[in-house]
């Protein structure tokens, strides 16, 4: 069991992609290699509600109208928060979907990311996988590597509506 004061810590790296790509003649075989200079941090404890606190990227508050004119356009409209919404909603369809119970303790995610925006070092997807570390030990539930970059895809391209590849999740 999971005591009440637990909290949990987990990460995940960037990552840079050497060679292939779905759909790039490769046949979904991909060569990348893992930067820790650059990672996601989550951390998740029991709270009285389930709750997802703001990163950085999240935080809807400029000095003004230009600031968040130049923050849109490097940064986007996404956060990770978004993200990480979208992978419990994944994360609790796969455990419903194997019977898998899941107790009804409540959680807060923080979490933070120091990985470059918009380069193509897999963030939202070191994200994903950093909170679903958190989760299987929250939930004392092991889910296979394999099934784990299935479901960070799916997290992307299933509940976000996001084109992605294979890349970010099997490094």
């Amino acid at each position: 069991m999971v005591q009440a004061t637990a909290m949990i810590e987990t990460y995940a790296y960037a990552r840079a992609g050497l060679l292939g790509n779905p759909s790039d003649g490769y046949y979904g075989k991909t060569i990348s290699l893992i930067l820790k200079n650059f990672r996601a941090r989550v951390l998740l404890y029991p709270s009285a509600r389930l709750e997802i606190k703001s990163g950085k990227a999240d935080t809807p508050i400029w000095q003004h109208l230009e600031e968040l004119r130049e923050t849109t356009r490097w940064r986007g409209y996404y956060g990770g928060l978004r993200v990480i919404q979208a992978l419990l909603m994944r994360f609790s369809d796969y455990c419903a979907e194997r019977g898998l119970e899941l107790h009804d303790r409540n959680f807060t995610i923080e979490y933070e990311s120091t990985i470059p925006l918009r380069l193509g070092m897999g963030g939202s997807s070191a994200i994903i996988i950093a909170t679903l570390r958190a989760l299987q030990q929250f939930f004392e539930i092991e889910i296979p590597l394999q099934e784990q970059a299935t479901l960070a895809l799916e997290t992307e391209t299933r509940e976000l509506g996001v084109a992605a590849g294979l890349q970010d999740r099997v490094i």
